[in-house]
């Protein structure tokens, strides 16, 4: 322990996220502990519990942290390239640790229904619900979009299709296909014409 340097504030609290997400990975939800993180980030059990109350409210506070929330260009006049970097957004977000948590523990939602809740109160709620929606609901406020074909099934729309050809081929989809969800299906269901036209384009598509 001689000179080693003392972990603070947010360091500590990086440190100590890491950790949870290594260790859910390892061991899965239901061996998480707090002495299994606070082994794996060096750090003295009464560390985690000065700040949280078990590992799973550790594991919560990690996916806050990384979880990404949608921005409009700053002009604010680009509703489909908004869209599509959302769609970016969230396939960006996929390749992050705490996509693979938010999965192991919507899997166990079964088991851990209060888990799963405040996943969706504590992360996904507060920053749209869905992505795309905080974009559609920028250009509602703004008088581009009927706020009233906002529905749940529309917020659902791109990120429903874009984690279907996640599924289907293994892959991520290019930003051409993305360009295709928001052209053939976003801005037809809020009532807009993508501007031209655009054909799907994905390669490894099944047919």
């Amino acid at each position: 322990m001689g000179g080693a340097t003392r972990r603070r504030g947010d360091e500590l609290i990086a440190a100590i996220h890491q950790a949870v997400l290594a260790e859910l990975e390892e061991v899965g939800l239901a061996k998480l502990s707090m002495e299994g993180v606070a082994r794996r980030a060096a750090t003295a059990k009464t560390s985690l519990y000065r700040r949280w109350t078990s590992p799973e409210e550790i594991l919560l506070d990690a996916i806050v942290a990384a979880f990404p929330r949608e921005e409009v260009s700053a002009s604010g006049d680009d509703l489909r390239g908004d869209l599509v970097r959302a769609l970016q957004l969230l396939l960006d977000w996929g390749r992050h640790p705490t996509a693979r948590a938010v999965q192991a523990i919507l899997l166990e939602r079964g088991r851990y229904p209060e888990l799963a809740d405040a996943l969706f109160s504590r992360v996904f709620d507060p920053a749209g619900g869905r992505f795309t929606a905080t974009v559609l609901h920028h250009y509602a406020a703004l008088g581009e979009i009927d706020s009233r074909v906002i529905t749940p099934v529309v917020a659902d729309i791109g990120e429903a299709l874009t984690l279907k050809y996640l599924a289907d081929t293994g892959t991520e989809p290019s930003v051409e296909y993305l360009e295709s969800i928001v052209d053939q299906a976003v801005l037809p269901a809020v009532g807009l014409s993508p501007p031209g036209t655009s054909r799907a384009a994905g390669p490894g598509r099944p047919s």
